[in-house]
């Protein structure tokens, strides 16, 4: 196969860039990254109306954010409007086109059928009489979607078109063209859909996140990378974790399924979790305190690094660490009942007297308080746990006791114990 494969991301920059369109823009990066070759950006810009400045932005910032670096481009498919007429004219000239009522429709024979070989479904075939003839300009001259697509893939010289199913049903109507303009058409492969958790087509009612979303609810680029990546396509049946430099070493659209690839956040987030531990803390905490916007997170991330599943958790994990919070309603009527006051006035006590306020003697403490009151763990951290951090949940209690220092714990303790 050439090394000089020439691929394509062609979105239209009429909203955000959403999970779809990004799983496609990596799987074109990918081929052309393991193969050697180039990825060429476009922007189909036709739609003057939705396709604004700050829709292309969008896309860019969310390409970048992925880190999928383009070799080319971007090119806008608007600002070629003159090659597009050109060729136009040229189908009308040759006969292979003609103009009715205004518009221009492409020849398409009677007879025959065009067979598109898809590198992920294998041969699929359109049979000619079913295709009428399509317009390709309007009445005003301007070019239409498959017109102007054939010609911007002959003109940059692309080899392999990677696109999503919902394209499959354009292919034959842009072979035709550019089979009139004397070309041979690239290879396709026609990417399965996405669909949500109820089988169905993923779309907004599934909240299907946008690029910038995915970023603004703490996702990793790597980890998005790597998930969307298994979108459809697996190296084998046992590794998930894959490195981008892994990625780019074993992906091939031979391994691309045909059915539906379903999006589950549930598992991205898992697999960002994955991710978040693998960080040096000082990584982890450059990046926290970058999003936040202030210092001094250092201690706080290494003692929540370890429950985070992204970095939008970890404020409402672990901020309780570094500022008082309210406490949660709900969790003072879970926790707080059952002869929790008593227990948390024993803890109390355990901790005054813990020297020095270290993580190993408050664990010693308190796991020996929970012995002297015949007491399951729970009853007795849970009550410390709600004290501090005004909720149930937090890092772990004997590293949180640790770090809030003895004066705070009890300070924290006593005012909790003030409202029972």
């Amino acid at each position: 196969m050439s090394s000089a494969v020439r691929v394509r991301f062609a979105p239209s920059p009429t909203g955000a860039l959403h999970i779809g369109g990004a799983r496609t823009a990596l799987y074109n990066w990918l081929v052309a990254r393991g193969r050697g070759g180039t990825f060429v950006l476009r922007i189909e810009d036709t739609d003057r109306e939705r396709s604004t400045p700050e829709n292309v932005e969008q896309i860019l910032d969310a390409l970048r954010w992925l880190e999928l670096h383009w070799d080319e481009g971007p090119h806008s498919q608007s600002a070629r409007a003159g090659r597009h007429r050109e060729a136009i004219d040229r189908l009308v000239s040759e006969g292979r086109a003609y103009e009715d009522e205004g518009a221009v429709r492409l020849r398409v024979p009677d007879e025959g059928s065009t067979v598109v070989d898809d590198a992920i479904r294998g041969e699929v075939r359109f049979e000619h009489a079913a295709i009428a003839d399509f317009v390709i300009a309007r009445s005003d001259g301007s070019p239409l979607y498959n017109l102007a697509v054939a010609v911007d893939d002959l003109d940059m010289g692309i080899t392999d078109v990677v696109r999503g199913e919902d394209h499959l049903s354009n292919t034959p109507r842009q072979v035709l063209i550019l089979a009139a303009l004397g070309a041979a058409p690239p290879r396709y492969a026609h990417l399965p859909l996405l669909h949500g958790s109820d089988g169905k087509k993923l779309s907004k009612r599934h909240e299907a996140a946008s690029v910038q979303e995915l970023r603004d609810r703490g996702y990793l680029p790597a980890a998005v990378r790597n998930y969307l990546a298994l979108l459809g396509w697996g190296f084998d049946a046992e590794t998930t974790f894959f490195t981008t430099e892994e990625l780019v070493e074993r992906f091939s659209l031979d391994r691309v399924s045909r059915a539906p690839a379903v999006f589950d956040e549930k598992k991205l987030r898992w697999m960002n979790g994955r991710y978040l531990r693998e960080l040096a803390v000082e990584d982890l905490t450059r990046m926290l305190e970058e999003r936040i916007g202030r210092r001094g997170l250092a201690p706080a991330v290494a003692i929540a690094q370890e429950k985070m599943q992204t970095l939008e958790e970890f404020w409402p994990l672990a901020g309780f660490l570094l500022e008082r919070r309210e406490l949660d309603e709900r969790a003072w009527a879970k926790v707080m009942r059952d002869g929790a006051p008593e227990r948390l006035v024993r803890a109390r006590e355990a901790l005054a007297g813990v020297k020095p306020f270290a993580e190993p003697e408050i664990e010693a403490a308190l796991r020996g308080l929970v012995e002297e009151v015949g007491a399951k763990p729970g009853e007795v951290f849970q009550p410390v746990r709600l004290a501090i951090s005004g909720t149930s949940i937090s890092p772990g209690i004997f590293e949180s006791v640790a770090l809030l220092g003895q004066e705070e714990t009890l300070a924290r303790i006593d005012a909790t114990l003030a409202r029972v």
